[in-house]
């Protein structure tokens, strides 16, 4: 009897444990739980001052700025590149000035910093798709003018020239201030995405006013400063 007990508990174990396994094998593993999508980024972009670009651009040595000027006693009035009309006594700021050298509007307002304070500026941009095919960016600057008004813009080239449009969409967020040290930082969403060959420009108010969708009187109220293009 006893050997006969042990037999038949012996078969019921293991008929369960062949039922178990055959659940086990027979059932579908859970599936991974999916990964949230990840925004799809560019690798960071740097900035380079307006007088580098634009002379790149237009094949100059050595660089200028056509945005701002020192003082030249010499020097008629006149129109200069980008058509900015300027005073008698006023030329382009050159990447060789002297570094003690006064900047000056077109209009012979003294915009109370160096060239060498101007052209010593620098940022960078890291771009991130959005929702609805906006585009995230997130910028960090240095060594701009303590206090300064600045905006940022994107351009848009063609063959009939340059379209500028505030980078917010609206010229509602455009516009910034930089700190005491000369340092900004900001998250900034632009509505469409940016295409490759645009470019992204900072623009120094020296009014010190926003100006919403205008980028104010180039050359007399606003001053390119530090431009990217995307590549």
């Amino acid at each position: 009897m006893r050997g006969r007990e042990f037999r038949f508990v012996s078969a019921l174990i293991a008929a369960a444990f062949v039922s178990a396994a055959a659940q086990c094998f027979a059932s579908p593993l859970p599936a991974p739980a999916a990964s949230p999508a990840l925004p799809s980024t560019r690798p960071a972009l740097v900035f380079v001052t307006h007088a580098a670009f634009f002379s790149q651009e237009t094949r100059r040595s050595p660089a200028i700025d056509p945005q701002a000027f020192v003082r030249d006693d010499a020097a008629a009035e006149g129109t200069g590149p980008q058509n900015i009309a300027h005073v008698a006594g006023l030329r382009t700021a050159r990447i060789d000035d002297l570094p003690e050298s006064v900047a000056y509007t077109a209009k012979r307002d003294s915009l109370g910093f160096t060239v060498q304070k101007w052209f010593g500026a620098n940022g960078m941009v890291e771009l991130a798709s959005g929702t609805g095919g906006a585009t995230r960016a997130t910028f960090s600057f240095k060594k701009l003018i303590a206090f300064g008004v600045y905006s940022l813009f994107r351009i848009n080239f063609s063959p009939d020239g340059a379209t500028f449009l505030p980078f917010d969409g609206d010229g509602t967020t455009n516009t910034f201030t930089a700190s005491v040290d000369g340092t900004a930082a900001m998250v900034m969403t632009s509505p469409d995405a940016l295409p490759r060959g645009s470019a992204i420009v900072l623009i120094y108010h020296s009014d010190a006013q926003e100006h919403g969708t205008s980028r104010g009187e180039i050359g007399v109220s606003a001053h390119h400063q530090l431009i990217v293009r995307l590549q």
